[in-house]
């Protein structure tokens, strides 16, 4: 047997294991990378640690303490009532501005983890607030990401036209991101028929000092506030994304009202005021000067810790460590497949096969499947090189496949072992993380089985022959 075959033989019953024991998949990772590293490919521990994620690490650990204190202080609910505002109480449109702001974002140049890190944590705020499936608000905002992802001005767009242009491939700026942003935009919006939103349209309006929908009588306010609907009282509340009925009501702080300025309930004071600062820091110091996220984010942590530490003596116990360990783990393991040349091994036998239109789908089925461990730019920098010898028979349009296998590498990104995935997961709050890792791992199952295949009959098959 092949050492490329026993590595992914092991993955599997990583996955296996993981799935019925309970166990911790990025401890299982670890160790899966520590035997087949040393026992079958022949590294030592630089080696194998070669794989380990630590920009990743340092975005996870950095941004979930950052949102930590936000949540400790009360900043994530003084943002969530600004969020009622801005659609006048229309709950059911705040999926669909996290889809459009982590879009712009990505359009305008920003990376998809960046975008993704900054919109997550007050999305998800939201979701939790409000009684919204946190799987709909997480996929929303990195089906956003990915949606304005292959603008001509954005990384991913830059990245992928200019690997296409290196290897004298036709091709088409606008079609990819076309390509891309419909097809992203289409999965949302099947996405929020099937998670709720139409739950979400029939409870109309609410107001900015509602707790979980609830007007101060314990009835949900709908349409134009003219009158009161036939909501659920306080006391049916649900946990977070069940459907239908109120999240439980909020503590209030002691500089919490109910009629705080502007009407929010909730009052700015010196240490929101400072975190909503560092907010717009973050965004400005990646986006505009683009500084590491997860660097800028641990020291802006600090400076607030620093300075109001009672808010934040309890944040470094909120970063998501069980989900740090788990995609570190995963992705360490990862990089010793593409260390010992598994990844590539893969690629190369299915370019080799010599029906072009069997081979342009186990690309993209290739493509989908790894990157939902990996990163998605680095498997199109491998696959789309890998696609070159059968593109150039002309049997297969470059356009339509290179628009293919970029829809397929990064639609996946909702998994919980993507980047993205694993910032949706560290961010909800007040979730049950193992509940909502199997749902997003059945989710990007789902995408997985089901994107490349469809990608592949839309962009390559028309182009065929």
């Amino acid at each position: 047997m092949s050492p490329e075959l026993i590595s992914i033989l092991v993955l599997v019953v990583v996955f296996v294991i993981a799935t019925t024991r309970s166990v911790n998949m990025g401890a299982l990772a670890f160790a899966a990378a520590f035997g087949v590293g040393t026992l079958v490919a022949d590294l030592d521990a630089d080696g194998i640690f070669a794989g380990f994620p630590g920009d990743l690490f340092v975005v996870l650990v950095g941004v979930t303490y950052l949102f930590a204190i936000a949540r400790a202080n009360g900043t994530t609910d003084w943002l969530v009532h600004a969020a009622v505002r801005l659609v006048r109480g229309r709950v059911a449109l705040i999926p669909w501005v996290m889809f459009a702001l982590t879009g712009a974002l990505t359009a305008i140049g920003a990376v998809s983890p960046a975008a993704v890190a900054i919109v997550a944590p007050i999305a998800l705020s939201f979701a939790t607030r409000y009684s919204i499936s946190p799987l709909l608000m997480g996929t929303m905002v990195v089906h956003g990401a990915q949606a304005g992802g292959f603008s001509p001005i954005s990384i991913y767009g830059s990245i992928v036209n200019g690997i296409v242009e290196r290897e004298n491939l036709p091709g088409s700026e606008v079609g990819l991101f076309l390509a891309s942003l419909v097809a992203n935009l289409l999965i949302a919006a099947v996405l929020f028929a099937l998670l709720g939103g139409r739950k979400l349209w029939a409870r109309g309006a609410v107001t900015p000092d509602d707790d979980g929908g609830l007007g101060k009588g314990g009835t949900e306010h709908t349409g134009s506030g003219t009158g009161a609907g036939t909501g659920t009282g306080a006391g049916t509340a649900t946990a977070p994304g069940a459907g239908g009925t109120a999240p439980a009501a909020v503590a209030v702080r002691p500089d919490q009202g109910t009629g705080g300025a502007e009407g929010t309930g909730i009052r700015l004071n010196p240490a929101r005021t400072a975190t909503l600062v560092a907010l717009v820091a973050l965004v400005v110091a990646v986006l505009g000067f683009d500084l590491d996220a997860g660097l800028t984010a641990v020291t802006l942590a600090v400076v607030l810790s620093t300075a109001w530490p009672d808010d934040s003596r309890r944040a470094v116990g909120e970063i998501a460590w069980s989900t740090v360990l788990l995609i570190c783990g995963v992705l360490t393991y990862v990089g010793v497949l593409e260390e010992m040349g598994t990844i590539t091994w893969a690629g190369q036998g299915v370019g080799g096969i010599g029906v072009p239109l069997l081979a342009a789908v186990l690309l993209c089925y290739i493509g989908a499947i790894v990157s939902a461990f990996a990163s998605s730019v680095g498997i199109m920098g491998a696959l789309i090189p890998l696609a070159v010898p059968f593109l150039a028979q002309g049997e297969i349009g470059a356009v339509g496949m290179i628009a293919a296998l970029a829809v397929s590498a990064t639609v996946v990104d909702v998994s919980p072992f993507s980047t993205n995935g694993a910032l949706v997961l560290a961010a909800a709050p007040d979730v049950d993380r193992d509940r909502f890792f199997r749902q997003l791992m059945i989710y990007g199952g789902i995408v997985v089985a089901a994107v490349p295949a469809l990608a592949w009959l839309v962009l390559v098959v028309p182009g065929f022959g």
